[in-house]
């Protein structure tokens, strides 16, 4: 099963952004489809990327190595 490309640049927005609204926000969708991009991510990879640091996203260790490759 191949990964979509469209996630992984939902995923890149989102790191960048540290902000799931705000990449929403620049990508034109709404948060509830970027949220499901990173699940489907996520799923996929078999490990979590992101996680909640209060109102903000954090990459995990995962998610730093994904998005430096």
């Amino acid at each position: 099963m191949t990964v979509p490309f469209r996630s992984i640049s939902v995923f890149h927005s989102v790191a960048r952004a540290t902000s799931i609204t705000k990449a929403a926000s620049e990508l034109g969708v709404t948060p509830s489809a970027v949220s499901q991009q990173i699940h489907a991510l996520e799923s996929h990879l078999g490990t979590a990327l992101l996680a909640k640091a209060g109102r903000r996203i954090k990459l995990t260790e995962a998610g730093k190595r994904y998005f430096e490759m």
